[in-house]
């Protein structure tokens, strides 16, 4: 699926900021890209239509494993990527380290169903551009996409 393109900026467009009052965004020509990485197809659809639901993303790829996500990122052009820490045929961790070689410019968000205390230090000093658990909201999720 390739990118989508908006053709114009939406006007006044507003959103909630943390604290949860209206502010006024900066729309991009383009909307942005998001590869989300995870192995249970299930979460992957979810995280794509709470993704794509939204007016300035687009939900580009999807990979099931590392072996998948190195390919696409060696030659893809995303904006985020969306990873879970744990794969079956690798450690989060370790291809959180790969992906960053490959593409130490690339924003990863880490989405984990472990709390934060057992692996968001880890993740960030790998170079991780954010961490949340499954248990987090939709309004986190897009949130930490935006902001990467």
């Amino acid at each position: 699926m390739e990118g989508r393109e908006r053709t114009s900026r939406p006007a006044g467009a507003r959103f909630l900021n943390e604290a949860g009052a209206a502010e006024k965004v900066t729309w991009r020509e383009t909307l942005i890209r998001v590869l989300v990485v995870d192995d249970h197809p299930v979460v992957r659809r979810g995280i794509i239509q709470i993704l794509e639901g939204e007016p300035d993303m687009a939900s580009v790829s999807e990979a099931a494993n590392a072996g998948e996500l190195m390919r696409l990122a060696a030659g893809g052009d995303w904006d985020v990527v969306v990873l879970d820490i744990n794969l079956p045929d690798r450690s989060g961790m370790e291809v959180l380290r790969d992906l960053k070689a490959l593409r130490p410019d690339l924003p990863v968000l880490v989405l984990s169903m472990y709390p934060e205390d057992q692996y968001a230090l880890r993740a960030l000093k790998a170079g991780a551009s954010g961490y949340l658990t499954k248990e987090s909201v939709t309004e986190e999720l897009v949130a930490a996409v935006r902001k990467a």
